[in-house]
């Protein structure tokens, strides 16, 4: 249960990309439960950039660094020009995010959904 303030993303539209099905659909709901409006889930950078480039509306992003045997940076370097804000999701440790992209947040991995909402409402506030 998440116990953030009920429906502080309301109706943001906020981007999955996580190619770990169960992971997307659990992530995916929760974010639906604070009243987000989920685009997608995408689970390659070549689906997450169709979205993007094919005008889909988007407030925010969440972004799992691996996907597959591809990373994730295409996407997020897309975000950026957008100026789209986003939240990385990873196993790995901060120090493995390149240089680009040392300022973006992080939630490791198993995602606390309690701190992915505080990170992309502070980040939806800027």
């Amino acid at each position: 249960m998440v116990d953030v303030q009920p429906k502080v993303l309301d109706a943001r539209r906020i981007l999955v990309v996580e190619d770990d099905y169960t992971i997307a659909s659990n992530l995916a709901k929760s974010l639906e439960n604070l009243g987000a409006v989920v685009v997608g889930p995408a689970g390659s950078v070549a689906n997450a950039m169709l979205l993007i480039e094919g005008g889909a509306k988007l407030d925010a992003a969440v972004l799992d660094i691996h996907l597959g045997a591809e990373k994730v940076y295409p996407v997020a370097e897309a975000l950026l020009t957008r100026g789209v804000p986003f939240v990385f999701t990873t196993g790995y440790s901060h120090a493995s995010i390149p240089n680009a992209f040392a300022k973006q947040d992080l939630c490791e991995k198993p995602v606390d959904t309690r701190a992915l909402a505080r990170l992309l409402s502070a980040r939806l506030a800027n």
